[in-house]
């Protein structure tokens, strides 16, 4: 009490505390301390000279400590959740000055775990938006507490608390997610954590166990919902109409009227169609799941002729028919017999044995 009157005189007659210039040195400068673990720290005087040195603490103090200028605080088990000690110094003029320590005591979560497991939630369904709540369980300080969502390797939500109380206190974060069709199979999971600063342990993080995403969605076909194929001569043309989904789609086609009949036994519950009949025209496949059906469009047209050989069979013949042509001109007779010593042949006379 007199050490606080004397403190109380002080700024009285300076008008300021007389520790704005107290030369007291912390080593560490702040404290953080696991609950029912032991604390220490040094308060060292950097004056040349001091008449005394304590701690006022109502847990741990130590009294006026004379010929030192360094005091140890020391408590073996920390069973409080509240510790404000203060190093002050006594000068030989009989001036004080003080202090204080810094010391957060905490606690890491005794336990993490999402409310609802989703796999108990059953399937979400794309578009749709779900609350998903993380309870973390005995934290201290909720101040110092950061929550994160993790789906993967990627965190997609952080969240912080404004909270006063030193003592343990159970919490919950909240997460509202729109399902897309790239969380299926995805892993989700929260982490909490206490900010204890850099330096500090960082065993403080407790992780919820993982729980797997199911999400419905309707097909999509991996290829352009239209194509056009060109029919060969040489092999049978593959249409396909893979398509993503959950459920998995299933399939049907439907052919050119002019086939239908006899395409009446193709296996059409597939994704993929091999027709019997080259036949070009208006393909159509339909790909279904409880989420939906999507329709892809195939336009079967014939290959062009292959211009350059049918120039070059036109040109055979042609060369053949100029071939005729020149050949009846010069062998073929009067009389319509062909003879190769034409030019030898006199009017009115035969030419000789035909």
């Amino acid at each position: 009490m007199l050490r606080f009157f004397i403190f109380g005189i002080l700024i009285a007659s300076t008008g300021k505390p007389v520790s704005a210039a107290c030369k007291i040195e912390m080593s560490p400068p702040r404290v953080m301390v696991k609950f029912g673990h032991s604390l220490t720290a040094n308060c060292t005087s950097l004056y040349s000279e001091i008449a005394g040195i304590g701690w006022e603490s109502t847990y741990g103090g130590v009294g006026l400590q004379t010929g030192i200028s360094t005091l140890p605080f020391k408590i073996d088990t920390v069973e409080r959740w509240v510790i404000q000690p203060t190093c002050y110094v006594t000068l030989p003029n009989g001036d004080q000055c003080e202090e204080p320590l810094s010391v957060t005591v905490y606690q890491v979560p005794e336990s993490v775990s999402i409310a609802q497991p989703l796999s108990e939630a059953g399937p979400m369904v794309e578009g749709k938006q779900y609350r998903m709540q993380c309870d973390i369980v005995n934290v201290a300080p909720a101040s110092l507490l950061s929550v994160y969502w993790h789906k993967g390797n990627k965190i997609i939500y952080h969240e912080t608390f404004n909270e006063s109380t030193l003592s343990p206190v159970n919490k919950s974060s909240i997460l509202n997610l729109t399902a897309q069709r790239d969380d299926d199979g995805s892993q989700i999971s929260c982490e909490a954590k206490l900010d204890l600063g850099p330096g500090e342990l960082n065993h403080s993080a407790v992780q919820s166990k993982s729980h797997e995403v199911a999400v419905l969605y309707p097909p999509a076909f991996i290829n352009p919902e239209t194509e056009t194929v060109e029919l060969s001569d040489r092999e049978n043309i593959i249409l396909y109409c893979n398509a993503t989904g959950n459920p998995v789609p299933v399939y049907s086609w439907d052919f050119p009227q002019a086939i239908q009949e006899m395409s009446k036994n193709e296996d059409v519950n597939q994704p993929f169609l091999i027709p019997s009949f080259q036949f070009p025209g208006n393909y159509s496949c339909k790909a279904s799941n409880t989420q939906g059906t999507r329709i892809k469009y195939f336009t079967v047209i014939e290959a062009p002729r292959d211009r350059t050989t049918l120039a070059a069979i036109i040109g055979v013949f042609v060369a053949l028919g100029v071939l005729l042509f020149v050949g009846g001109v010069l062998f073929v007779t009067r009389d319509g017999t062909f003879s190769c010593n034409q030019s030898k042949y006199l009017r009115g006379q035969p030419s000789g044995t035909v």
